[in-house]
């Protein structure tokens, strides 16, 4: 593992923000960290950071702890902007990529590349404070990336995105873990982490409720989503006669119900099938949506 945070914990006066935190990252992965407001996720990122020095607990990346030398290598993407509004897009990714080691001639090719890559070029000669917050957005991306971390942390880097360039970002991120650049993000946008992450950590009250693999997480999962179209009488009493099975619903025309997942689906389809007319049999495992309401929901 690259990144092991080892139950971490960290308070400010009489307020625990961090109790019990814990979760590891492979090489070149996305790591979701999801959790309510104030759960604590911006603080175990700043202690990975080494913005905050953990009360308990170690931190550890490639097997050694967390240094001076080893952070000008990680990237940060702060959840409130941390950008020098006077400062012009260009000047501002190069003086980030500067502080991060990258000699000037080599830190404005890389803005540039940037600059093209996130569709600011007509803005790369404006002042940070005349880019809507959308845009701002990109170019803090852009100070994250443009110096080749080796790991990235992006604390709501789809915030004041609209949809095309959430969609853009999304795409950037993809190259970048592609590449093999360890990234740890937390958003509250399930199908970001779903379709951009391959494990997640939901944390609540400053504490682990659930981490692992997603697709570990889902298979097992102790109950499917079954849905059943046409619905009918003769289906509605089949489903109901499914050991462990929920009230069957109808719901635009077709029938759904939870059901225990060690369910023999083959043994119920035929029985529909001899019952009834079916042109829908689709039972899924819970979404990450799913996973993480019911995480949190049994922390409150």
């Amino acid at each position: 593992m690259m990144l092991v945070v080892d139950h971490v914990r960290k308070s400010f006066g009489t307020v625990e923000a961090v109790r019990d935190v814990a979760f590891s990252v492979e090489a070149g992965s996305a790591f979701g960290l999801l959790g309510p407001n104030g759960a604590g996720k911006t603080t175990t990122m700043r202690m990975i950071l080494g913005i905050y020095v953990p009360d308990g607990g170690t931190i550890t990346w490639r097997g050694a702890p967390v240094t001076e030398h080893s952070r000008k290598r990680f990237g940060y993407l702060p959840e409130e902007r941390g950008l020098y509004p006077q400062i012009r897009v260009r000047d501002q990714i190069v003086f980030f990529a500067r502080l991060h080691g990258m000699h000037e001639p080599v830190a404005r090719r890389a803005a540039d590349a940037w600059i093209e890559r996130l569709e600011l070029s007509q803005y790369a000669l404006r002042p940070c404070a005349e880019l809507s917050k959308g845009n701002q957005q990109k170019v803090q991306v852009a100070c994250a990336a443009a110096f080749e971390p080796e790991l990235m942390i992006l604390d709501e880097p789809f915030s004041g995105l609209d949809p095309v360039n959430a969609e853009l970002l999304a795409d950037v991120l993809r190259e970048l873990r592609d590449r093999g650049v360890t990234m740890v993000f937390s958003s509250h946008q399930m199908w970001q982490i779903e379709e951009l992450c391959s494990a997640v950590c939901i944390i609540a009250n400053g504490a682990n409720r659930i981490a692992g693999r997603i697709a570990d997480l889902r298979a097992q999962w102790p109950t499917r989503s079954l849905r059943v179209a046409p619905a009918s009488e003769a289906a509605s009493a089949v489903l109901a006669r499914i050991p462990g099975a929920h009230p069957p619903v109808r719901v635009d025309g077709a029938i759904e119900c939870t059901v225990p997942a060690q369910t023999d689906f083959s043994a119920v389809l035929r029985e529909l099938v001899s019952a009834d007319s079916v042109t829908t049999f689709d039972a899924r495992p819970p979404s990450l949506h799913d996973i993480y309401l019911h995480a949190v929901e049994v922390s409150a």
